[in-house]
């Protein structure tokens, strides 16, 4: 065994005690005073060891990818090779997924009474809805919004809204949609890698972004879905940087960015992503004049119907210590949230981002360098999220925007095929052991 590999052993060994240590002092902490307010620390799940209709579909995609994704990466066509990821991670995101069933892991994630789609008949006159969004953040205002509602920007909802005035309405809908949407996420950040370090990278990666752990939340929540946006603003910027007809995707990149910061407050720390690819870019200029430009559209619709982002923001943060966010202890969550991220991005993300810190600190290719540097950016907005208290707990989805970014660290890993099995055993285990919430 070589030394590079040992050290990479090493790693996801100190991981898994985090989580380990994470899970023991959590059940600790949980059944003394229950302040965690979740039911299998540091997860937001229940223990519930189950089989179901997805379990053979999960196991054959499994398989498959292990046994024939690396070569398969390596010589198909790279349009080819995009569609490929995107329908490999269709097919394992809705497999695991359907562990649950079709209702229990698909139709109802988003119909519960913390969900969007409750409220959808809340929308009949959507500006009006707007205007008088903030009059029902707080918990003790009247109507008071469902969780999920109130802790997003009206984008999020709206989403759902829309959907089913075009007759995609209901539960099955909107959870085909997160998934089919979701799980395009993986074809962005290929994209930018791509262009902004090297096809080979992109190319050794690809697998990692079909077979990631963080399937399983993608195929529970709307999160998936904000991922997605985010994942393709950052590839259109990265297109507009590397001169790939900027008059458009600068501009694009921009309307993206608005409306992923309408979609989600946190997901303004993708601004040091962004600042990742600006800084990476060869061609910055013109891009710099057209973003902004399409960056005022969707914050400039918003704010012309009536709501106010800053107030509503506000106004979230009162009703997070009016509720759980006001009881979860931070010394316990600051470091716990990575143990959830460490679930998230699996054990081979977690040697990538090893392998990360020796390419920036030796300074190797160019390419590799490149995507150290885009790494890194989505460790740091990672972090910033964590430090700042308003994401104690349910990081399993809350980050995935960020974990997505992270994978591409995987295409410095030797022996793929083992660190792909890795992948699969993690994401099966949690999928089939827990039932997870969100």
């Amino acid at each position: 065994m070589n030394r590079a590999l040992l050290r990479d052993l090493y790693a996801t060994l100190a991981a898994a005690l985090l989580v380990a240590t994470a899970a023991l002092v959590g059940t600790a902490v949980e059944h003394r005073d229950g302040t965690l307010r979740v039911g299998w620390p540091p997860l937001l799940a229940t223990w519930d060891p189950h089989l179901g209709p997805g379990t053979p579909a999960a196991l054959v995609v499994a398989a498959l990818v292990v046994a024939y994704g690396p070569a398969l990466a390596a010589r198909l066509p790279w349009r080819v090779l995009l569609l490929g990821v995107w329908a490999a991670g269709m097919a394992w995101t809705f497999s695991l997924a359907l562990v649950d069933g079709w209702h229990r892991g698909v139709a109802e994630q988003l119909t519960t009474r913390s969900e969007y789609l409750p409220v959808v008949d809340r929308f009949p006159d959507i500006p009006a809805a707007l205007a008088d969004f903030t009059g029902h953040i707080l918990i003790d205002s009247p109507d008071n919004w469902p969780a999920h509602v109130a802790g997003h920007p009206p984008a999020a909802t709206l989403t759902f809204v829309l959907l089913d005035r075009v007759g995609l309405g209901g539960g099955g809908w909107a959870g085909a949609w997160c998934i089919t949407v979701g799980t395009t996420a993986a074809v962005a950040v290929l994209v930018a890698v791509r262009v902004l370090a090297d096809e080979s990278l992109a190319r050794r990666a690809a697998p990692f972004l079909v077979l990631a752990p963080a399937a399983v939340w993608v195929g529970t929540s709307a999160d998936g879905y904000f991922a997605a946006v985010a994942a393709w603003a950052t590839a259109l910027l990265a297109l507009a940087v590397t001169g790939h007809r900027p008059a458009w995707t600068a501009g694009a990149a921009g309307l993206l960015f608005g409306l992923t910061c309408y979609l989600s407050y946190g997901l303004t720390l993708f601004a040091v992503i962004a600042g990742a690819v600006l800084l990476l870019g060869p061609r910055r200029t013109r891009a710099l004049l057209l973003l902004p430009a399409g960056l005022v559209v969707v914050p400039a619709v918003f704010t012309l119907a009536g709501f106010d982002w800053w107030e509503a923001y506000r106004l979230l943060v009162r009703r997070y210590h009016q509720g759980a966010g006001g009881v979860r202890p931070y010394g316990y969550w600051v470091w716990a949230n990575l143990a959830c991220t460490v679930l998230v991005v699996g054990p081979a993300t977690v040697a990538g981002l090893r392998r990360t810190g020796v390419t920036l600190l030796r300074r190797r290719a160019r390419p590799d360098v490149r995507l150290g540097v885009l790494v890194l950016a989505a460790l740091i907005a990672l972090l910033a999220a964590d430090l700042s208290g308003m994401s104690k707990a349910e990081t399993e989805r809350i980050w995935l925007p960020f974990a997505v970014w992270l994978l591409p660290a995987c295409a410095w890993l030797t022996g793929a095929r083992g660190w792909l099995a890795a992948q699969a055993v993690v994401a099966l285990l949690l999928n089939h052991l827990l039932l997870t919430g969100w």
